[in-house]
């Protein structure tokens, strides 16, 4: 049996699915990283989580990055 689950959305109301790309949309601090993920980074590869309003992700430096979803868009 196949759990359903609600559709993971960006900022812009496209649909999120595992492997998409993504850009981030404003400059974002990151928590324990020390650094700031600047507007338009590219992440790859993302990964949903079980909860529709975020996405695991990873950039050069930082890996286990957790992002909101109303803070990327679709590459």
């Amino acid at each position: 049996m196949e759990a359903i689950l609600d559709d993971v959305k960006d900022s812009n109301g496209n649909i999120l699915k595992d492997g998409d790309s993504v850009h981030v949309i404003k400059d974002l601090k990151v928590k324990g990283a020390g650094e700031t993920l600047k507007r338009g980074t590219l992440i790859k590869n993302i990964r949903l989580t079980d909860n529709p309003g975020e996405i695991e992700g990873r950039t050069g430096s930082i890996k286990g990055l957790v992002l909101k979803t109303e803070f990327v868009k679709k590459a």
